[in-house]
């Protein structure tokens, strides 16, 4: 089957576009750790310098990263998440537990984060209005572009 030239509309499709570039949502996991100086992203990511250079400055575009210098002669500079960035955090705290549960279930995990509370962090994603877990079950979608049912073009 061909490709389709008019793809259904989707904010998740908009994101990866910007955050789903090979290394760019490791950069952010580094950044939100503080380790945003180039040198530490390169040892830490394992990029090359000039792809790694290009997905600072896609996201520094975008408005998840800022940009500051930590030193003036040789110029060097540090990345920092902004607001927008910090936002995306809770995304990859989920991926990463999808990750432990499912590619480490040995129980050899690479990290575990730990919450303010003083035990091991276990991300849900909560509705923000009744607080229950989402659940697949409980999902109903509604597509609000013209033309589009959840199927598919109408």
């Amino acid at each position: 089957m061909a490709a389709t030239k008019n793809p259904r509309p989707c904010s998740i499709a908009d994101t990866l576009a910007l955050v789903g570039e090979k290394y760019s949502l490791l950069v952010l996991r580094e950044a939100c750790l503080g380790n945003g100086r180039f040198d530490q992203l390169v040892r830490n990511i394992g990029a090359p310098r000039d792809i790694l250079a290009t997905r600072l400055r896609r996201l520094v575009d975008a408005g998840i990263l800022t940009k500051h210098a930590y030193s003036e002669r040789p110029l060097r500079f540090e990345y920092r998440p902004t607001r927008a960035g910090l936002e995306l955090e809770p995304v990859l705290l989920t991926l990463m537990a999808w990750g432990d549960r499912h590619l480490h279930e040995d129980g050899d995990r690479p990290m575990v984060i730990e919450h303010a509370c003083g035990h091991e962090l276990v991300p849900v994603v909560t509705c923000g209005v009744c607080g229950d877990a989402v659940r697949h079950e409980g999902l109903t979608a509604y597509p609000q572009m013209g033309g589009w049912t959840v199927r598919g073009p109408a």
